[in-house]
C-alpha cells in the first residue's frame, strides 16, 4: 500500500533523457495508440517526441478518441468555451516562479497605485461589466498565501476584517454571487482538505495546474520552481487528491517546455490520469505551451514549439482517454486553432470580451467571432459552457453545493448542462435556507423498524459512483488485505509489559499485537491485570439513547452502510421536535447522556448542529449533550465561516458537552483514503480534538479496525491517541470498534477482510489497555459490534467499560451487526457477570451517576417501552 498523496510512479526521478526514439519505437507506439491499446509511460514519451507524418498518426487517432467521447457526451461535433472576467484579486504571492510576470511585488503595487489585494468595489465593478457583456464566469486567480511573505498583505487583510486570503476569496465569491450572478471559478493555488470544505460552497469549480511532476525542477537550484513552496509535485498532487475526496470539479494541467524531459511529461501526464480515475472530478486538462517573459530569469529560454503542444495534446487525449475535457488557450497558439483542433482538445478555455488574460498580458484574446469561425473550418460548432463543466452540473450533488445550485440552474441549460442561450447572470441571494433547519422526513422509523423490517437494499443505487473507482481503489488497497505477520521475541515483550508497559519498544508492541494462542491469552491476561490495578473490578456503563438524526450524507465513506442519497427509500431527517422527544423519553426512563451523531446532509445549516443541542437541554436541562464527530464539528464550520475554535465555543455555549472520538477510523491517511473518499485527513481530526480539549469540551477516543489495515496501523494510532491525551487529558475512555463487513460498500466491492476476527479483537482491547496506560484509564468494549459473549471476552482481555443501553442504534445495525439496537440495564449487568464482575453505571465523564436517575433507571430497566424485540444472533 503506498502513500496517496504521491502515487509511486508520479514524481519519481526519471533520469535523464532517454535521447531521440528509434523507428521502430515510434512505430510501435503509433500502432497502439491506433489500436487503442492503453499506453504506458516510456510509450506515452515515445510519442511526445512525434513529428511530421508520425506526428500526424498520431494526431489523427487522438482526434478519433475525442469524437468517440464527444459523441457519448451527446455533444458531437462540439467545442465548448466559456465566456469570463479575469479577476487578478491579489499578484502578491509566496512563491518565486521563474518564468512568472503575473506575480509582483508591493512597492511596485504602491507606485503603480494599486491596493495589496483588489478591493470589492474594484472586484464588482469587473464582474458587473462581465455580466452586462454576456459573461457567466468570474475566474478569480491570485498568488499562494501571500500573507505568509508580505507584511503587506497580511496588514491589508487584517485591516479589513479577514483572517487570511482565503477567507476573503470566499467572502468576494459570496458578493460576486449575490451581486452579480457570475458564477466564481477559483485559483487560489495550494489548498488544504479544509479549505475545500470553506470554498465548495461559494463555487461551482476550482482550479490549479499541476504543471509537472519533476521534483528536480523544484528541488534543484537554478531550476523553474526552486525557492516555491507550493510548487512540489508531492504538494499540488495531494491538492488535487483533496478536491476529488471534497467532491469539487477541478481543472488542472500541464506547462510544458519548463525544462522537464519527455520521460517527466508523460510521468505528470498518468499522475493526472491516476488522479481523475479514483475520483472522477477532473473536469478538464490545460496543456499550456510556456512562452518566455521579458524581465523573467526565464527570459532567454525558447518557447515551447507548436509541434511540441499539438503532440502533447494528442498524447494527452489518447491518456485521458475520450471521456477527458482537453483545453488549450487560444490566446497562446499563434493562430494554430485547426492544429489543436485535430490533436484533440474539445475545449478553448476561458475568453473574456472585458479583462486582458493577467498571467499572459501580452498576447490578447480572440474575439469570439473569429474563435466561432476558426472552430468552424475544422468542422466544429462553439458553444458556450459555465465555469463548471456541463457532466458535472448535471451530476448536481454531491458535485454542487446546494447552496449554488440556483446560481447554477439560473444559466444552465437543464438537458445539456451547458450555458444556456439567451441566459444573463443576475445576482441571487447566497443564503442558508430560511427554514433553518430541515423539515423531517423520510423513514424516521428506521430506528425500530432496522430490528425488525431491515433495510430496503445492501446498498445504494449509487453504489459505482459515489465511492470513486473500485477498480483503482482495489489496486491500491491490494497490498493491506492480508495482514502481514512479523517474527518478534514476544517472551520479552510479555515480560516488558508486565513489568512497565510505558517502556514497550514498537517492535516489542508488534510483536504483541501479532500474538496468538498462549501467547495471545498471556498478554490479555497482562492486560487484564493492568486494568484491575487501575479500575478495579468494577465493570461501568451509561444509560444513553443514540439519536442519529439523519443519515442523509454524500461524504463517500467507503464502510459506512448508514449514508443515503435523500432520494433512497431508507434515508430519513429528523425534525427538532422528534429530537427533543427522544431526548425526553430517554430522560424518563433514566438516561443521563444522548449520543447525537448524523450524516453531513448538505440542506443543513452549519448552524443547525446549535439548534439541536439547543433543542435537547431546552426540553431537558439536565441532560448531557454528547454529540459531533470531529467531521460534524468541521462541516458546521466551514458552512458558518467560523473558525474550528469559534464553533466549537458556540456549540458549548448552545448546549454542548463533550463530543465522541468518531470519524477517526484509523489515524493513517495511508488507509484512510481506501476507507473513505471524502471524511477529513487524521491531521485535521486531531486538531478539532486538540481544540475541543483545550476548551474544555472532552471527547471519546476511537479505532475502527478489521478491513485493510495491518496491525503496524494500529500501533501507530495507539502512539497517536497517547501523544494527543498526555498533552490535554482530554479522553475519556478509549472504545474499540471492529468493523462491520456485511452491508460496507468497501467489502461488498470485494476489497475489505470481512471484519476482525476473534483473536484481532482480543488483541486490539489488550494492547489498547496496554499501550493508553497510564494516560487513558478507561477501556470500552462495543456490545452492539460483538455480541454478549465477545464483550463479555474483551472484559476479560483488558476493557472495563460496555458503554450504553443505547436504546436505539442505527448504524452498525445498517452495516449489518446482528446484535440489536439497545440492550436493558439487566443485560449489561448480565455481560459483567458472564465476565466474573459487578457492574455499576457511570456518567459520561466516568462519574458517579445521581440516586434519583438511578431508581428511573431501575425502575425501566434502561430502555424504553415501546421499543420492539431484538433480532437474535
Amino acid at each position: 500500500m503506498t502513500n496517496s498523496a504521491q502515487p509511486p510512479e508520479a514524481g519519481r526521478p526519471v533520469g535523464p533523457p532517454a535521447g531521440p526514439p528509434t523507428a521502430n519505437a515510434m512505430r510501435r507506439a503509433l500502432r497502439r495508440a491506433r489500436d487503442g491499446v492503453a499506453l504506458d509511460v516510456a510509450e506515452a514519451a515515445v510519442l511526445l517526441q512525434a513529428r511530421g507524418a508520425d506526428l500526424d498518426d498520431l494526431t489523427a487517432s487522438a482526434a478519433r478518441v475525442r469524437d468517440a467521447g464527444l459523441a457519448a457526451a451527446g455533444r458531437p461535433g462540439v467545442i465548448t468555451y466559456s465566456k469570463s472576467v479575469f479577476i487578478p484579486l491579489t499578484r502578491l504571492c509566496r512563491d518565486k516562479c521563474h518564468y512568472c510576470t503575473f506575480v509582483t511585488v508591493p512597492g511596485k503595487l504602491r507606485r503603480e497605485g494599486h491596493g495589496m489585494f483588489m478591493s470589492p468595489d474594484e472586484v464588482l465593478d469587473v464582474a458587473r461589466r462581465g455580466a452586462a457583456m454576456g459573461c457567466k464566469e468570474a475566474l478569480i486567480t491570485l498568488g499562494d498565501k501571500p500573507e505568509d511573505r508580505w507584511p503587506e498583505a497580511r496588514a491589508w487583510l487584517e485591516a479589513e476584517g479577514y483572517d487570511d486570503t482565503l477567507a476573503y476569496v470566499r467572502a468576494i465569491s459570496i458578493r460576486i454571487l449575490e451581486e452579480t450572478g457570475l458564477l466564481p471559478h477559483l485559483n487560489p493555488g495550494v489548498m488544504s482538505w479544509t479549505d475545500f470544505q470553506r470554498l465548495k460552497p461559494v463555487a461551482p469549480s476550482m482550479g490549479m495546474m499541476l504543471e509537472t511532476t519533476a521534483t528536480r525542477l523544484w528541488s534543484e537550484p537554478g531550476q523553474p520552481h526552486y525557492g516555491s513552496p507550493d510548487k512540489e509535485p508531492a504538494v499540488r498532487l495531494r491538492v488535487l487528491e483533496d478536491a476529488g475526496r471534497s467532491s469539487v470539479p477541478f481543472t488542472s494541467g500541464l506547462l510544458i517546455g519548463i525544462g522537464e524531459t519527455y520521460e517527466e511529461r508523460a510521468d505528470a501526464l498518468f499522475a493526472l490520469r491516476r488522479v481523475a480515475r479514483s475520483y472522477h472530478g477532473i473536469q478538464e486538462l490545460i496543456i499550456q505551451n510556456f512562452r518566455a517573459k521579458p524581465d523573467t530569469a526565464m527570459r532567454g529560454m525558447p518557447d515551447a514549439e507548436i509541434d511540441d503542444l499539438v503532440a502533447t495534446i494528442a498524447v494527452a487525449r489518447h491518456i485521458m482517454g475520450p471521456a477527458g475535457n482537453i483545453q488549450a488557450p487560444p490566446n497562446l497558439i499563434a493562430g494554430e486553432y485547426e492544429r489543436l483542433i485535430g490533436a484533440g482538445i474539445d475545449d478553448w478555455g476561458g475568453v473574456s470580451p472585458v479583462t486582458i488574460d493577467h498571467v499572459n498580458p501580452e498576447k490578447p484574446w480572440p474575439r469570439l467571432d473569429e474563435l466561432a469561425e476558426r472552430s468552424a473550418a475544422a468542422g466544429f460548432t462553439l458553444a458556450e459552457r459555465l465555469c463548471v463543466y456541463p457532466e458535472f452540473v448535471t451530476r448536481g450533488e454531491p458535485w454542487l453545493d446546494p447552496r449554488l445550485l440556483p446560481h447554477v440552474r439560473a444559466l444552465a441549460d437543464p438537458e445539456t448542462g451547458l450555458a444556456r442561450p439567451g441566459a444573463t447572470a443576475e445576482g441571487h441571494p447566497w443564503q442558508e435556507p430560511d427554514e433553518g433547519y430541515v423539515a423531517a422526513s423520510g423513514r424516521t422509523d428506521l430506528h425500530r423498524t432496522i430490528d425488525t423490517e431491515g433495510r430496503t437494499g445492501d446498498r445504494r443505487d449509487d453504489f459505482d459512483e459515489v465511492y470513486g473507482d473500485w477498480e483503482a481503489l482495489r489496486e491500491q488497497a491490494a497490498p493491506g488485505m492480508v495482514p502481514s505477520r512479523i517474527d518478534g521475541d514476544v517472551r520479552s515483550a510479555l515480560k516488558q509489559a508486565a513489568d512497565d508497559p510505558t517502556k514497550l519498544t514498537d517492535d516489542e508492541a508488534l510483536a504483541l499485537l501479532h500474538a496468538d494462542g498462549p501467547a495471545l491469552d498471556a498478554l490479555c491476561s497482562v492486560a487484564d491485570d493492568i486494568r484491575k490495578t487501575v479500575n478495579g473490578d468494577d465493570v461501568t456503563y451509561i444509560v444513553t439513547r443514540n439519536i442519529n438524526f439523519t443519515n442523509v450524507c454524500y461524504t463517500g465513506c467507503r464502510f459506512c452502510a448508514f449514508a443515503q442519497r435523500r432520494t433512497d427509500a431508507d434515508a430519513y431527517t429528523l425534525s427538532l421536535d422528534q429530537v427533543a422527544d427522544r431526548a425526553a423519553q430517554a430522560w424518563d426512563v433514566g438516561a443521563v447522556e444522548v449520543c447525537m451523531q448524523g450524516g453531513i446532509h448538505p440542506d443543513l445549516p452549519g448552524t443547525a448542529y446549535f439548534d439541536i443541542a439547543r433543542a435537547v437541554k431546552e426540553r431537558v436541562p439536565d441532560m448531557h449533550v454528547h454529540a459531533f464527530s470531529p467531521m460534524e464539528v468541521v462541516n458546521g464550520a466551514t458552512r458558518t465561516g467560523l473558525s474550528i475554535r469559534e464553533w466549537l465555543s458556540a456549540a458549548k455555549e448552545a448546549g454542548l458537552g463533550s463530543i465522541p472520538g468518531t470519524a477517526a477510523e484509523i489515524l493513517d491517511d495511508e488507509v484512510r483514503w481506501i476507507l473513505t473518499k471524502g471524511k477529513l485527513p487524521t491531521a485535521t481530526w486531531i486538531e478539532v480534538i486538540k481544540t475541543a480539549h483545550e476548551l474544555g469540551i472532552r471527547s471519546s477516543s476511537t479505532m475502527m479496525y478489521g478491513h485493510v489495515d495491518q496491525p503496524r496501523h494500529w500501533l501507530g494510532h495507539f502512539r497517536t491517541l497517547a501523544a494527543i491525551q498526555q498533552e490535554t487529558g482530554g479522553f475519556t475512555e478509549f472504545v474499540t470498534l471492529p468493523f462491520i463487513h456485511t452491508n460496507a460498500p468497501v467489502y461488498l466491492a470485494g476489497i475489505a477482510r470481512p471484519g476482525p476476527t476473534t483473536r484481532d479483537n482480543r488483541a486490539v482491547t489488550a494492547m489498547a489497555r496496554v499501550l493508553l496506560h497510564p494516560h487513558i484509564p478507561n477501556i470500552q468494549t462495543s456490545w452492539v459490534k460483538l455480541g454478549q459473549e465477545g464483550a463479555a471476552e474483551m472484559l476479560r482481555s483488558g476493557a472495563n467499560d460496555l458503554g450504553g443501553t443505547l436504546m436505539e442504534e442505527t448504524i452498525s445495525r445498517m452495516a449489518g451487526s446482528s446484535y440489536g439496537s439497545y440492550r436493558s440495564v439487566e443485560d449489561l449487568v448480565a455481560i459483567a457477570e458472564a465476565a466474573g464482575r459487578p457492574a455499576r453505571p457511570r456518567t459520561t465523564l466516568y462519574g458517579e451517576v445521581p440516586q434519583e436517575r438511578q431508581r428511573a433507571a431501575a425502575a425501566s430497566d434502561g430502555h424504553l417501552p415501546e421499543l420492539l424485540p431484538v433480532l437474535e444472533p
